[in-house]
């Protein structure tokens, strides 16, 4: 079976949808104190998982004068503070929203205890899973190593990573700056489960020259084309085929080898309770083990658009839906070139695609379908897992929702 990527990192905090009409709205608002009710100035406030923040002002006061219409989670923070986050719905009407912090600084007299530096090997290990493998991947850098704390359970297995505030990341391959709040970060090292969670907010880094804003352009577009934010878009606006998208079925079986492979074994090992095995009999037990108990096979006929997408009668709602899983390909996008698996091991369909190169990834619903939003997000993360090449891509492919595909959002370049 294929294990399946819960990335939580690129889905959780994908909750903004831009509208059609490209409406916006305005929000105003105030961050303060929970106990004392004092205004915070010089807080940050931001909407997760955009490029849209902003710094409250002496009376705490903050801003954002055109935001599209849709709904986000906007995000409050402050040294010595946790954090404060509310859900929106952004429309044409402008709307005040507050935000109260709550104080988490040591009481007087309290004794600090500075926690043990971070073992290397774990760091790397983390830091590996969490930018990913990627080509971008490797042009991502954490600049605040010494505010993430790693550590190892071995009764459990679990690398766990946390922050205090948050995680910046680097990512000079796509240029952005990227501050990730409120990091959990969880890993299995038995069943390989990835868990990521946080309120992410992107920066415009400043391209040193012409050539390097133009670099960054071209980056963007290639981390957009294929990706499962694009995918989500193309059901959205009915133009997967359009797109480059081709869905099929996958189907999900019981292997016949599997049950008589494993009463093959269970009576060889009922034979020798000392687990004391001649070479030949572990190399038989090995190879038994290795038959899977299902096996999966491709249905070779697309999969039309009605198959995957259903539509509320005005329109205005987008669902996701289809049954066990699906294989989706995406045409005329080389893979990363540190993608090391085989693509699309259960092959491609009988009837003509388009040449050239591809990317292939697997979908699996959590129920019956998922809502999802116009900017290519799922209204609820938890409803998709992915797998193939969508979970082997990261942080270093990992945009703001508020991108659009050869819009001139770029920092200039330096003079």
């Amino acid at each position: 079976m294929m294990n399946y990527l819960r990335l939580l990192l690129i889905s959780c905090v994908f909750l903004g949808t831009l509208s059609a009409a490209h409406a916006q709205g305005k929000i105003t608002g105030v961050v303060t104190d929970s106990i004392t009710h004092e205004p915070l100035a010089f807080a940050s406030v931001f909407l997760a998982n955009t490029t849209l923040g902003a710094t409250t002002t002496e009376q705490g006061k903050f801003e954002f004068p055109k935001v599209p219409a849709g709904t986000y989670d906007i995000v409050g923070s402050y040294v010595g503070y946790g954090l404060a986050k509310k859900n929106i719905t952004v429309t044409r009407e402008a709307q005040q929203v507050d935000l109260q912090l709550a104080p988490t600084g040591n009481q007087l007299g309290e004794v600090v205890v500075k926690p043990e530096p971070n073992k290397p090997e774990e760091y790397k290990e983390f830091t590996n899973l969490f930018l990913g493998g990627t080509t971008f991947s490797e042009k991502c850098h954490i600049s605040n190593p010494e505010s993430v704390r790693v550590m190892y359970d071995d009764s459990t297995k679990e690398l766990t990573a946390r922050a205090k505030e948050f995680v910046q990341i680097d990512n000079d391959a796509l240029g952005y700056r990227l501050k990730y709040y409120g990091l959990q970060f969880s890993y299995n090292r038995e069943d390989g489960s990835i868990f990521y969670y946080g309120q992410p907010v992107f920066e415009e880094m400043t391209p040193r020259d012409e050539k390097q804003r133009k670099l960054w352009a071209a980056n963007r577009m290639m981390a957009y084309k294929g990706s499962f934010m694009h995918f989500l878009r193309s059901v959205y606006a009915n133009r997967v085929q359009a797109e480059g998208f081709m869905t099929q079925q996958i189907i999900i079986s019981q292997n016949p080898k599997f049950e008589r492979a494993d009463k093959q074994r269970q009576a060889l090992t009922a034979q020798h309770p000392d687990g004391k095995f001649t070479t030949a009999e572990q190399d038989s037990i090995e190879t038994w083990e290795s038959i899977a108990p299902v096996i999966a096979s491709l249905n070779q006929n697309p999969l039309p658009i009605d198959s995957i997408r259903r539509a509320s009668p005005t329109g205005k709602r987008v669902y996701l839906r289809f049954t066990g899983e699906l294989q989706v390909a995406h045409f005329g996008e080389a893979p990363d070139p540190q993608y090391k698996r085989p693509m699309s091991p259960l092959g491609y369909p009988k009837t003509p695609i388009p040449p050239g190169p591809r990317q292939v990834s697997r979908l699996k619903l959590q129920g019956k379908e998922a809502a999802i939003q116009a900017n290519g997000t799922l209204l609820n993360p938890l409803d998709v897992f992915n797998g193939e090449y969508w979970g082997f891509e990261k942080i270093g492919e990992f945009l703001p929702i508020d991108y659009t595909p050869g819009a001139a959002g770029l920092a200039p370049a330096r003079q």
